[in-house]
């Protein structure tokens, strides 16, 4: 049930709108950066001669 926003519908949902697009910009950005230290990470390690374990 949504309520009745009356003239400040536009800026709610607005509001709304935008503040979801930067959390999942954000959730987005934390996937990329954990994805990319962990490859790092492994590079390091192969290079150091160290397995999984």
């Amino acid at each position: 049930m949504m309520p009745d926003l009356g003239k400040y519908a536009v800026a709610v949902l607005s509001s709304y709108g935008a503040s979801l697009a930067l959390l999942i910009a954000v959730i987005a950005l934390t996937l990329w950066q954990g994805r990319r230290v962990k490859r790092q990470l492994d590079e390091v390690e192969a290079r150091q001669g160290k397995q999984d374990g």
